[in-house]
């Protein structure tokens, strides 16, 4: 119970002096995270703040850590996010304004003007990126164009469809410090990206934008490009009932559904949550599921795989206040 209160009054605490900085139009307290989580799961945060831009977000991110235990963290699309059904105590900060911004940094780059940077910020969507490059007759980001999240998860998880991945475009990426003391660009290298990982991950770094090297093509070969990912997509994946895509991780040697499917698994449920009858590597809500439906499916997928084939399946999707354990 002290415990708990203590969590209340660090929360009360940082929100008065939030206040002062942020408009409190952007200050949500008791937000239901089923709102913005693509799992339309998830309990009330104790508060969900919009910093518009990156002097807001910098004073947030000092009040919060200077607050003795808070807790906080960003918060994307939530496309990737099981929050539990108690919620989080402290507070999600969730990225707009300025932050949704894209434009084109250098045009015909490069010694034969082959390439194009363009600067996209962490809380644009991928489909909307993906609209203004083919706009300009830029590609190369096709391969991101149906996944369900925004340039900062993306370079977070160093996100990755059809044979494409972040980390083929990222030339650098501007980033915060946790206690918003400073602002810092790497280069694709220093951000050490590898299968669903970037240093991001331990880190805490805030992602505020990155820079993209495309090349160029005509605008109707990367549509029609664009057109038959999505048709692939909407016809393997379960697109139509909300879920945070890839429940797990690819492991070494095989493929998750690969391995979900062969061991039965496909349409087990338990409360709302299901393993897709279309795609095994999907858990999604079916109606009505619980954070604990969700978990249950998940370490009955995990116990029944590993007994099957002796390989233990990773969650590729992050778990906010709940386990498998």
């Amino acid at each position: 119970m002290t415990d708990v209160m203590d969590k209340n009054t660090a929360l009360k605490s940082a929100l008065e002096k939030i206040r002062q900085v942020v408009p409190e139009e952007l200050i949500h307290e008791n937000e239901p995270m089923s709102s913005h989580t693509s799992f339309r799961i998830g309990g009330p945060a104790g508060a969900l703040v919009t910093p518009e831009n990156e002097e807001e977000l910098a004073a947030v991110l000092r009040i919060c850590a200077a607050e003795p235990g808070l807790e906080y963290m960003l918060i994307g699309n939530g496309s990737n996010f099981l929050v539990a059904d108690e919620g989080y105590p402290g507070i999600f900060i969730k990225l707009g304004g300025d932050f949704s911004s894209v434009s084109v940094e250098q045009e015909n780059a490069g010694e034969n003007g082959e390439y194009t940077l363009v600067r996209a910020g962490a809380a644009k969507l991928l489909s909307s990126v993906s609209t203004f490059l083919t706009e300009r007759g830029l590609a190369g980001f096709e391969f991101a164009s149906g996944i369900p999240g925004s340039i900062g998860g993306a370079v977070f998880m160093n996100a990755g469809a059809y044979g494409g991945e972040m980390k083929d475009l990222v030339v650098s990426v501007r980033l915060m410090r946790p206690d918003g003391s400073e602002i810092i660009e790497l280069s694709g290298e220093e951000m050490q990206f590898g299968y669903r990982h970037s240093m991001v991950e331990e880190s805490g770094m805030i992602v505020l934008s990155a820079l993209l090297c495309l090349g160029h093509d005509d605008r109707e070969e990367i549509a029609a490009r664009v057109k038959e990912l999505q048709e692939k997509r909407n016809a393997k994946q379960p697109v139509n009932y909300p879920s945070a895509g890839s429940t797990f991780k690819r492991p070494v040697g095989g493929y998750a559904a690969a391995l979900i499917d062969e061991a039965g698994l496909k349409g087990y449920r338990i409360g709302g949550a299901m393993v897709s009858e279309k795609h095994a590597g999907f858990v999604i809500n079916a109606g009505g599921a619980t954070a604990e439906d969700v978990l249950a499916v998940m370490r009955h997928v995990r116990k029944t795989v590993y007994e099957n084939s002796g390989i233990t399946l990773e969650p590729e999707v992050r778990l906010i206040g709940c386990s498998l354990q």
